[in-house]
């Protein structure tokens, strides 16, 4: 008798359940930044309207295409106050330049103006005009006092590309947690913050595109799956299909500010993981234009992060590396460690 009593409250509990779980996974999908989004979260009711709106307002704050955003006006020189998430976006970027000596740069928007989208203008840049913009580009010539931003040079211009896409991620991140949302994957142009698990009641898993040397070539080959089985942020920088080649070395899109010009370096795609997508997606730009080697210098400094690498070697061939801690996000290759060391 105790037995089957036992069997029939948990019959209950689980009928009860059952019937009280009214939660579903939904999926909406836009384009915000001139890119796109793609968002998975479960819950009772659909979000749209709300996730709609933290876009909306974020637009006003951090797009450099919208003549009335904050960092809009804030180029352009206007007495403004910045708003909240203008502030928090400064802030980790001078953080994050500070650990890469300089790397990672807000203010270089005046140097990728100078050569234009795609190296359009590449031809016509000459070391005069380099030296000339490098007198009001760098990250200690400008700062906030009392929610103002205080320029060095009035013509200093911020670019917050490589860095508001992942802060993005977090914002949606955070209205949907404060809906109670546990299990959402979140992806805005490339950039991504997952928690809790999918609909399938698996960990989320994202792929990262395997290298194809060639810009007139697109593939969705998966080099490596990441996936988490905690909240964290992904962000993924690939320089080999946007690069220029001259005299015989190859120029990656990215511009190394303290030079002032395009990064020569052997990396073709950093992916980083970090506690949220704002510090993964600036980290992954910075470790494109650092190159392997100075990568290896600063990391035992950047405990925050992990990161798996995929560069050419000194024969060209195609090699990667990761971080110790990384192992745990590469389902792929826990395997293999475990065959490698028994």
């Amino acid at each position: 008798m105790y037995k089957k009593t036992n069997i029939l409250a948990i019959l209950l509990i689980v009928v009860f359940t059952a019937c009280t779980d009214k939660t579903q996974y939904y999926e909406e999908s836009g384009s915000v930044f001139h890119t796109l989004y793609h968002i998975k979260y479960q819950a009772e009711n659909p979000l749209t309207e709300k996730i709609d709106n933290a876009l909306q307002n974020f637009n006003l704050s951090l797009n450099p295409f919208n003549p009335n955003s904050v960092i809009s006006r804030v180029n352009k020189n206007e007495p403004i106050k910045v708003d909240k998430w203008f502030a928090e976006v400064f802030n980790k970027a001078q953080e994050i330049s500070k650990k890469t000596d300089g790397v990672f740069d807000i203010t270089c928007a005046p140097l990728v103006n100078l050569w234009g989208f795609g190296f359009s203008k590449m031809d016509s840049v000459t070391p005069h005009m380099i030296d000339s913009i490098k007198q009001f580009v760098g990250y200690r010539k400008v700062h906030i006092k009392d929610d103002i931003v205080i320029k060095d040079d009035p013509r200093i211009l911020l670019n917050c590309s490589a860095i508001a896409k992942g802060y993005a991620c977090d914002v949606i991140a955070s209205l949907l947690e404060q809906n109670g949302v546990t299990n959402y994957m979140i992806e805005i142009g490339g950039e991504v913050i997952m928690s809790g698990v999918n609909k399938n009641g698996g960990c989320w898993r994202i792929g990262i595109n395997k290298p194809e040397d060639d810009s007139e070539v697109s593939s969705n080959t998966i080099k490596e799956v990441v996936q988490l089985c905690k909240k964290g942020g992904i962000a993924t920088s690939g320089d080999y299909r946007n690069f220029y080649v001259k005299d015989g070395k190859k120029y990656a899109h990215t511009i190394d500010t303290r030079s002032g010009y395009p990064a020569e370096q052997n990396i073709l795609s950093a992916t980083i993981v970090a506690n949220d997508c704002m510090t993964a997606d600036a980290y992954a730009t910075a470790f494109m234009a650092m190159g392997l080697e100075k990568v290896h210098k600063i990391v035992e400094s950047l405990p925050e992060i992990e990161y798996f690498i995929i560069y050419t070697d000194d024969n060209g061939e195609e090699q990667v590396e990761y971080s110790k801690g990384m192992i745990q996000y590469l389902p792929n290759r826990q395997t293999l460690a475990i065959l490698e060391n028994p």
